[in-house]
């Protein structure tokens, strides 16, 4: 299993203001926008590339998570985090815009979207 990237969440009830923070100022290019979340990314040059995102909820009625964390095998990292008995928050679901992914508390309470790509 291998993670593929991390990214920050920031909870928002207008995605549009993110837009002169990060793309004007900071020239992070929008990368996604599916008019509740817009994540901003910038590639360096080393390949590795940042992103945030902003949302104004975490997609089919959830909350907005504090990371989202995208890895390759997310059947074997949902059944990890089962077998370890952290606390599960959103099952394991596919959902329409293309990702399959769950919720997840860490151990400091916050609220992690482990992500892996339908079409990965």
């Amino acid at each position: 299993m291998t993670v593929k990237r991390i990214v920050a969440n920031i909870a928002t009830n207008d995605v549009s203001q993110a837009k002169r923070f990060y793309g004007d100022v900071l020239e992070l290019n929008l990368a996604m926008d599916l008019g509740w979340i817009r994540t901003y990314a910038s590639a360096s040059a080393q390949g590795h590339t940042s992103q945030l995102s902003v949302a104004s909820e975490g997609g089919s009625g959830t909350a907005v998570p504090d990371l989202s964390i995208e890895v390759d095998n997310i059947d074997e990292v949902y059944s990890r985090m089962q077998n370890e008995g952290f606390n599960i928050t959103y099952q394991l679901v596919e959902e329409p815009w293309g990702v399959r992914r769950f919720y997840v508390e860490d151990p400091f309470g916050k609220l992690v979207n482990i992500l892996e790509h339908s079409d990965a």
